[in-house]
């Protein structure tokens, strides 16, 4: 099954629903095997240069909503940072240092249900600035925009709008109350139909099955993302989720090879919590399927060096 799925997606087919259970289901008895097809899937289909992105957190705190994974939660008691939109001079700085590490792109993120008003327009403000300054492919992460708002962010030189699912349509209810798939679902429609492009993965080790990981992935063809960030939960202290048992460096190579085959020419991006894995582990996440990383750090947890990164995805064949 593992060869004829393989040569199939190698040769332009995709793999169906009930295909992607039943390879999930070969974990772990053949779980190298696995590994091995969607290492020359990657090889094949996927792009070879290694796709690095930055973000700065620009404003932390005080969010409205109530993910239970989230230390900037308004709902949870934790230490995370809170303060407003970052500066004019705080952003350009940070956007020049990723511009002179090479960084490829760059995103603003910004807690709370979704920016707008002055806000959105300040930082529509330092968009301008940094698109005249050129080198960087801008993206931004900023909520539940609607379709006036996400054409301001594009007229300012926003190319890509990141908006997660987060996970298995099954598992989200359990995880959020404050706002639904369908809002999310709208978001990135509307800024797909502005012309931006589509950033939108999630968060294993929540609590969902593997099962419910084949369900996010192929929840996630729907909106056709250009760049899939996986984060691997880092349970953080106050919220709901601080006692999450941590999913195995195995459970992640698994996770991230199910995504290849069910998404063979997307971008799989390592996002937050891949700084416990081990550097061997990483260099095969990258081998396997990772061709993209969030470099720096990310939000409330730390994330990994760029020179790191850079090392590990030119020992994994990538170019930079």
């Amino acid at each position: 099954m593992i060869q004829v799925l393989k040569s199939r997606i190698l040769g332009g087919g995709d793999i169906t629903p009930d295909e992607a259970y039943a390879l999930a289901d070969l974990l772990p008895a053949r779980r190298e095997e696995i590994y091995e097809a969607a290492a020359e899937i990657t090889r094949k289909l996927a792009c070879r240069t290694f796709d690095t992105c930055s973000i700065v957190n620009a404003r932390s705190g005080r969010c409205s909503e109530d993910c239970k994974w989230c230390a900037q939660s308004a709902h949870y008691k934790t230490s995370a940072d809170v303060y407003p939109l970052i500066s004019r001079e705080h952003c350009l700085r940070v956007a020049d240092l990723n511009r002179r590490g090479g960084v490829r792109r760059f995103s603003l993120v910004t807690s709370g249900r979704k920016m707008q008003g002055r806000d959105l327009d300040r930082a529509c403000g330092y968009y301008r600035e940094m698109t005249a300054q050129g080198g960087l492919s801008l993206c931004a992460s900023m909520g539940l925009l609607n379709r006036e708002e996400l054409q301001q962010l594009k007229d300012s030189g926003v190319s890509r709008y990141h908006c997660n699912l987060e996970t298995a349509p099954s598992f989200f209810p359990s995880l959020c109350s404050t706002h639904s798939l369908e809002q999310k679902l709208q978001t990135i429609a509307d800024a797909r139909t502005v012309g931006l492009e589509i950033c939108s993965g999630g968060i294993i080790g929540m609590g969902e099955t593997m099962a419910q990981r084949v369900e996010f992935a192929l929840f996630l063809r729907n909106v056709s993302p250009a760049s899939i960030p996986i984060n691997i939960l880092a349970p953080i202290p106050g919220t709901p989720l601080e006692s999450t048992p941590l999913i195995t460096e195995e459970e992640v190579m698994d996770t991230v090879a199910i995504f290849r085959f069910i998404h063979p020419r997307i971008a799989l991006r390592f996002a937050g919590g891949r700084a416990r894995l081990s550097p061997e582990t990483t260099r095969r996440c990258f081998e396997i399927a990772i061709n993209g990383a969030i470099v720096g750090d990310l939000l409330t947890t730390l994330g990994a060096t760029l020179a790191a990164d850079k090392q590990t995805a030119i020992q994994a064949g990538y170019q930079l």
